[in-house]
């Protein structure tokens, strides 16, 4: 509950003023029914037009009070959920944000988009509910069962013998739902997966012709979740049936006895619409007491996977930093005996007693097969992971010891899958320095070889871009993300195999500014193509999670086979491309 009291601090006027005025509603409630049956017994049975205007009178001032009440209730209740809850979705997003790669593989994309809408939606509509009916339902019950014993105690008790059938029906309902909603949401988890992957991949579909495949996926999916939904729901559909039937078994049971008191007089025809009023009114806050538990029972599964987001801590932060305020000066790199599992528990390492070294401002190659760890090993450099073993050094400090923030804010990393947000190309580019000048993003696009294409737009830098990019070719996004890498003015710049989608000549050009106009920055370059990395004052070879060679293009060409077979390789299908 301790994430909830900030929020409930924040907005207390809402969580006094709302309970405070549905509860002033529930009094006029009761009070009602009691007028009204004064105006049946004494004014209307003796023909006292005065006396049934002027209580007339009473009960519309009641009904506008209600009516202003009622509706200042609902407001500071759906203003005070509505706060909470965007309260904790910021609370729970800044959390995922602090998330390694780990933790949100972990967790599941699709699970944790849920539990930022969907969960705490269900904390909102309880908050709401109670808000309402915590204070208002509990004294309409009791204001009712009281005006019904002063009416008449005798059919009084018939409620008394009620109301406890009703409780235990709404315990069992209870206690059968609640595992059901955890299973419901689950299966949300795995459908919101489904989704963002369906829609994420729409063009690899497509290319595959593979529609019928997805839909059948999608609808087992579906399926799946339409069932549980129904086995979870189906529990809260019980109540409306049951407290129906409750309280039209109970009012029979009222006008049956109530009757045969008024043939012989000792109940009045008010009295006894009155009884049955209060009747209902108690009943009726039987039956949103209940309501509002089974939206608990819901709230506390949906509160129970938040708390696991907000309490999870991290395997990655500077929490024990002993060098936070060091800023990366020359941006030197050194791999000390280091090792890597993705899966803890198996041997078999990805990176194997890795030791190598890069000077500041050298470009280096990284080179070799698929799966030989060349992601993974720069992925430890801003800590998108930790080393299981070993030291991964800059500027002589382990990354342990530094600022998350000053790491990756002086490491600039160009990942193999290449993501562009709607908006204009100038607000994408800015994304690596908000503050960067026009000059500063064409100087950048230049250098990426990005200026001469944006350029040719009609509108130029204020182009608008598809969602995901959809309007530009493989390379044209690939070499606006490494501009906009390039505007975060980076001490180490990481380009992940990105340029595999443009020419070689525009790959040369790109090396070659990088060499000419960025000398100081340490350049690391992942690529497949050798033809990328030969120009490079070293290149690293890796195969199978080991670095197997390090040295130049003719100091690798004549003693590495590894490297001579990837070279021979590609010299065979391209010819002189190499």
């Amino acid at each position: 509950m301790n994430k909830y009291k900030k929020y409930i601090g924040e907005n207390w006027y809402c969580f006094i003023l709302g309970p405070l005025f549905m509860t002033l509603e529930a009094c006029g409630e009761f009070i009602i029914p009691f007028i009204n049956a004064n105006i049946i017994d004494k004014g209307a049975a003796n023909g006292d037009i005065p006396y049934i205007l002027q209580n007339g009178f009473y009960m519309l001032l009641i009904a506008i009070g209600m009516l202003i009440t009622g509706v200042l209730g609902a407001f500071f209740a759906v203003r005070g959920s509505s706060r909470l809850a965007a309260g904790v979705r910021q609370d729970t997003f800044d959390k995922i944000q602090t998330f390694s790669f780990a933790d949100i593989d972990r967790f599941s994309t699709g699970s944790l988009i849920t539990r930022v809408t969907n969960d705490i939606t269900q904390i909102q509509n309880f908050t709401q509910s109670l808000l309402r009916g915590c204070f208002r339902s509990p004294i309409m019950l009791i204001g009712a069962l009281i005006m019904s014993f002063k009416l008449n105690p005798d059919i009084a008790w018939i409620i008394l013998i009620v109301m406890p059938i009703l409780a235990l029906a709404t315990f069992l309902i209870i206690k059968t739902a609640s595992p059901r909603y955890n299973a419901m949401q689950s299966q949300l988890d795995t459908l919101n997966t489904g989704i963002g992957e369906a829609i994420t991949n729409e063009k690899v579909i497509k290319s595959f012709v593979r529609e019928e495949h997805e839909k059948g996926k999608f609808k087992v999916i579906n399926s799946a979740l339409m069932q549980k939904s129904v086995a979870a729901l189906k529990m809260m559909m019980l109540m409306q049936p049951v407290s129906s039937f409750v309280v039209n078994a109970t009012t029979l049971i009222v006008v049956w006895v109530s009757g045969r008191q008024i043939m012989i007089g000792g109940m009045e025809v008010g009295t006894l619409t009155a009884f049955i009023t209060y009747l209902s009114q108690v009943l009726t806050s039987l039956n949103f007491l209940a309501h509002i538990f089974l939206q608990g029972t819901r709230a506390a599964t949906s509160d129970r996977r938040i708390s696991e987001v907000i309490k999870t801590k991290s395997d990655i932060s500077d929490e024990n930093a002993a060098q936070k305020d060091h800023k990366i000066a020359s941006g030197d790199i050194e791999f000390k005996n280091v090792s890597f599992r993705y899966f803890k528990d198996t041997s078999a390492p990805v990176l194997d007693n890795i030791s190598v070294k890069i000077n500041s401002g050298e470009l280096v190659g990284i080179i070799g097969s698929t799966g030989s760890g060349k992601t993974t090993l720069v992925s430890l450099i801003p800590r998108l992971y930790d080393a299981d073993e070993g030291e991964v050094l800059i500027d002589g400090i382990n990354v342990r010891d530094l600022s998350l923030y000053e790491l990756r804010d002086s490491v600039a990393v160009v990942l193999q899958k290449n993501t562009l947000f709607s908006g204009t190309v100038a607000e994408n580019l800015r994304w690596g320095n908000e503050n960067a000048t026009d000059e500063e993003l064409v100087m950048a696009s230049k250098i990426a070889q990005a200026d001469g294409f944006v350029s040719s737009f009609p509108d130029g830098y204020n182009t608008e871009i598809g969602q995901g990019g959809g309007n530009l070719s493989g390379g044209q996004k690939q070499r606006l993300c490494i501009a906009r890498a390039l505007l975060k003015k980076p001490r180490i710049m990481i380009l992940d195999d990105s340029t595999s989608a443009v020419d070689t000549a525009t790959d040369a050009s790109i090396r070659h500014a990088f060499r000419e106009q960025l000398p100081n920055i340490t350049k690391l370059i992942i690529a497949q193509r050798i033809s990328s990395v030969m120009d490079a004052d070293k290149i690293i070879v890796m195969d199978n999670g080991a670095v197997v060679a390090v040295g130049t293009h003719d100091e690798l060409i004549k003693g590495c086979t590894a490297y001579q077979e990837i070279y021979y390789s590609q010299k065979d299908r391209e010819g002189d491309a190499v």
